[in-house]
């Protein structure tokens, strides 16, 4: 009996899950799939689909967190790389799922939050500061002065990147269309960062062709219905 492992209903950490003892199958060769073959992705999935444990992987990867990966497929790979192993670089972690994205400014709030956020974890102060009025030259800021200070490319998580907009679909369509535009904006954004970021990864529930954070991303790969 002292061997059953807990079953990680409900978490959507890696590093809970790991560091908790949940019982886990290993993915991490998937994980290991990605990074190493392509640079930019989407991922379609329904909800309780496992999208943000995925999410919560490859953040952990890429901070550099090899202890939480003892065991794992990607561990013996990883370590094989001598000193280029586990190397951090910044993430930029947007988690759409909660939110008021029915109110004027929601969307705008949550993005905010999350530059925001960044500047306070990785010391974006002085020369680092983030400045611009709008939020596509904040988001394009913010990636250029993470390089600049770490020395390293981004990556970029977006993480039920559909709910602002599949929530004021029906019942605000003034909101919705507001939202639009200003993914259009914010999400082009990653095109002209090219050379500054190391892997991009949007997951949602569904793929939404009009909005242009799709179309802009030419190098764009929806595994959604990969067999792998």
């Amino acid at each position: 009996m002292d061997d059953i492992r807990k079953l990680p209903i409900g978490i959507q950490s890696f590093e809970d899950l790991r560091r908790n003892h949940y019982l886990y199958v290993d993915k991490t060769a998937y994980v290991w799939n990605l990074i190493s073959t392509g640079k930019v992705y989407f991922l379609s999935r329904p909800r309780r689909f496992g999208k943000s444990l995925l999410i919560s992987t490859l953040e952990a990867y890429f901070l550099g967190k090899s202890d939480l990966f003892d065991g794992l497929f990607i561990k013996a790979k990883e370590d094989a790389k001598g000193g280029n192993a586990w190397l951090q670089h910044p993430v930029v972690h947007f988690s759409l799922s909660g939110g008021d994205y029915h109110s004027e400014n929601g969307l705008e709030d949550a993005l905010n939050n999350v530059i925001e956020g960044c500047c306070r974890k990785y010391h974006l102060t002085g020369n680092y500061e983030i400045y611009g009025e709008t939020l596509p030259i904040r988001f394009k800021t913010l990636i250029e002065q993470l390089y600049a200070k770490t020395g390293r490319q981004v990556v970029v998580l977006v993480d039920e990147y559909d709910k602002p907009l599949l929530e004021t679909m029906t019942v605000n369509e003034t909101q919705e269309e507001h939202n639009r535009r200003l993914y259009k904006g914010f999400f082009s954004v990653l095109k002209d960062e090219d050379r500054y970021l190391k892997f991009v990864f949007f997951t949602g529930v569904t793929k939404f062709s009009k909005i242009s954070v799709f179309s802009d991303l030419n190098q764009l790969k929806d595994i959604s219905l990969t067999n792998a």
